[in-house]
Order: C-alpha cells, then structure tokens, then sequence
C-alpha cells in the first residue's frame, strides 16, 4: 500500500516505450530481445519459488518487514485473501518493499533526509482519518499483526521520494505558455464533450507472462467488488506513478486514454469496475468515479438545503409493516406543505429530524442525485433505508452552480510539470532497479 496524500498527480498513461531509453543510458545495446520459443531451463533451480526476503544494495529486507506490510494490506482490503493470493500478494509486497529502499536509499545519496517530525506529522493525520488517536492507532495495527514502525517506514519512503524528484526532476521540467494556450484551445473546441473521473491499477506485463497478471488482475477485481478498497489496491499493486494516489487520474478525456480504456469508459455507469484489460504493457483496471461535460455547469453541483425525516423500524419488522411504515411517512412529508410545517409533521409520526444546508447533490447516492434533481421547494424523496430505519429527504432550497468559466492557465501548467515529473520519476525509478544488486533470501 502506497499513500495517498501528496499533492494530487496529473493524468499518466502508461505505455511501454522507455525500455530504449534506459539500455542508451547503461550503455547496454537497444533492440528486441533474443527469447527462443521453445525455453529449456538449466539447472534445478525453480522458477516458481519465491523468496520471503532480499537484501538491497546491502540493505536487508526481513521476514518481519514483509510480514507487517502484509498485514497492513490486508486489514486495508478488509478481506482475508486465499491461500493461493495470499502469496501472490506476498510476493508484490516484497516487491514494494525494494522499490521503497532504492527510493530511500536514493534520496540519501543526495542528502535528502526526512526528520522524524514530519514523519510523526503524517502518521497523525493518518490515525486521524480512522478516528484515533496516533496511540490508538499504533494498537490498532499492533492488533491486525502490523506495526507503526512499518507503516512509518513506508510514510518515509513516500516523502524522501517526492523531496528527490523535486530536487533531481522539478528544476528541468518547463512547460512553454504556447503549450498551456494549446491546450487551453483544445478545452475550448471540447466545450460541451464528456469528461470521466477515472482511477486506474496498471500491472505491467509480457507475452509469457500475460496470462498470469490477467489471473491476478481479475482475483482483484473480485476483491474491489465483493467490498475492497479500490484505492487500498491501487496503492499496493499498480505499477503506475499515480499508485501513491489510489490510482487516481483524475479528470480525463476519451481521447486522453488509450483506445482500449477509452471504449471501455465510455460504456461504464459511475461507480463501476472493470474487468482486466490488456493494453500494450500490461493489464489495466479501471474505476468510474464520475462524469460530466467540459466547461458547462453540472446540475450536480448545486448545493441544497435538506431535511432528513426518518423513523425506526422495531426489531423483527415484516416487509409489509415497513411498507406500511414507509407509505405513512410518504403521506406525511407530501402533505405537510414544506420545509416549514417539518417539526411538526415529524412530532406527529413520531419522526427524527435532521437539518443541513450544505449538501453537494453530486455527493450524495446517484439514484438520490437524479430525484433531487426533480424536486421543487418543498417535496420529499421517496422513502429509503434499512431494515432498521427509513428516511426521506425534503428539498428546502437550492442554489444552482455558477456559469462555467474558462480553463485556468496556471492550474493546466500545473498538471503538464506535473505530468511530465512522474513520468521522469517512473524512468529513474526503473533506473534504480537495474542497477540495483538484490541478493534474495
């Protein structure tokens, strides 16, 4: 699992085309590769069998470390992976863990060091987004079989990696303001075309090895779908720059895409997953987050001033009583004239109510997103919930988004250095593996 908050990465596809660059750089001669296709191996050696630890550039790599960071992934994916996957995500961990030590090791032979502090500031914002404090947390992973100092080491991986590209990378990438009013154009004739909100796991891959990062691809998509963290997984097993963003690529066009992503994203409902799909380099899975139209105004981002009624259901309720429940709440909130008389038409059925007048309508559930949208001032969604309860919302205002404007120069230079940064950081990081001696275990 990589972390997810840095500054957000700019849009990278990911294609196989440096290969060339890093052989000119070794002084290694570029060209196609002289595999044989009938492969006799020599030796007893065997392939399959993975090694539990490594050493990297004399630094070691222990049982321990692989064993908490897999801990840390899979309490993070909230399922208990098979047999069989379990050691596939062994293996990617490890993995992780050499990239992690040439990044660190890396960012130290500049005298990039990271102070403790900033550390300690990270990992406390982490337990805050899980609602503990950093004590609390370190138990809680203590209790999943992790440790804070595993998490810790990969937090300062992380932020030694982005200082070294800001030092080695930022200072020679530039982008020209003939590029940005290009592209500036392009959004302009594009007024009105659809735009995804796309996250993405890469997993790199050969002809002889599609087939098996094909099998591993869809174990994760079952994972995703059955309640995974996509995130979580993007963050362990992509292979592209965004991995420390959860695989987010944010807001992209088909024609941004590769044409075998592109006609799938275009097919997809918001908040679907795919099924692997192979593209040159290897497999990709993507995720759609969110739609809209270039530089016109989305209805979704109207901001509304709700009521929630709700009411519980007793323990051991027929599907007939909730009926009867959820029509009487129905006839309620319809009849009772708006937002006004609320207080009161909850007292009579015996209704919780909660007020909030700042609610983003692409926020909310898309089935909930399309009613609300219907809605005058003062009606009511149909009755949803839960076994346990049922609710309706009541529309008691709504402020339309602003006029679109047009694109920010400085905020699409932002997204081009910063594309074209992680694009050099995926080169210098292959880089770092090829020279690396790695001696496993």
């Amino acid at each position: 699992m990589k972390l997810g908050w840095l500054p957000r990465a700019a849009i990278v596809l990911i294609a196989p085309v440096l290969s060339m660059v890093a052989a000119a750089q070794s002084g290694a001669p570029a060209g196609q590769l002289n595999i044989p296709e009938n492969i006799h191996f020599v030796g007893k050696q065997d392939p399959g069998i993975r090694k539990a630890t490594a050493i990297v550039n004399g630094e070691v790599i222990t049982g321990s470390d692989v064993d908490h960071r897999l801990a840390l992934v899979i309490a993070s994916s909230n399922q208990q992976p098979a047999p069989e996957e379990l050691e596939r995500v062994r293996a990617q961990v490890l993995r992780n863990l050499i990239d992690e030590t040439l990044q660190i090791q890396a960012a130290a032979q500049e005298d990039i060091t990271v102070p403790n502090s900033d550390v300690d500031a990270y990992y406390q914002r982490i337990a805050g987004g899980f609602r503990r404090t950093p004590e609390a947390f370190s138990a809680y992973l203590r209790s999943v079989g992790s440790s804070d100092r595993s998490l810790k080491r990969q937090i300062r991986g992380e932020l030694a990696w982005e200082r070294l590209k800001r030092r080695r990378i930022d200072p020679f990438v530039n982008v020209g303001d003939d590029e940005v009013q290009a592209v500036i154009a392009r959004l302009n004739a594009s007024r009105g075309a659809s735009e995804f909100r796309v996250a993405e796991i890469f997993m790199s891959a050969t002809p002889e090895t599609l087939a098996q990062v094909q099998a591993n691809a869809a174990n994760i998509v079952q994972q995703i779908r059955g309640g995974a963290n996509f995130q979580a997984y993007a963050r362990q097993f992509s292979e592209a720059s965004t991995a420390a963003l959860g695989g987010d690529l944010g807001w992209v066009r088909a024609e941004q895409l590769p044409d075998e992503l592109a006609a799938i994203v275009q097919q997809m409902p918001v908040g679907a997953i795919s099924e692997p799909i192979p593209i040159p380099g290897g497999v990709s899975i993507v995720a759609l987050a969110d739609k809209r139209q270039i530089l016109v105004s989305d209805p979704r981002d109207a901001q509304l001033s709700l009521i929630q009624m709700s009411v519980a259901l007793p323990a051991g309720s027929t599907r007939a009583q909730a009926e009867a429940r959820g029509q009487q709440l129905a006839t309620a909130t319809q009849a009772m004239g708006g937002c006004g008389r609320a207080a009161a038409t909850a007292q009579t059925i015996g209704a919780e109510v909660v007020v909030n007048d700042q609610v983003r309508v692409r926020d909310l559930p898309p089935l909930l997103q399309q009613m609300l949208l219907g809605l005058s001032v003062g009606q009511a969604t149909q009755p949803f919930g839960s076994p346990e309860r049922l609710s309706v919302l009541v529309l008691c205002g709504r402020d339309d988004p602003p006029p679109a404007t047009a694109p920010d120069a400085g905020a699409i230079a932002t997204q081009i250095e910063e594309e074209r940064v992680n694009r050099r950081a995926l080169r210098f990081l292959r880089d770092l593996r090829r020279d690396a001696v790695v001696d496993y275990r």
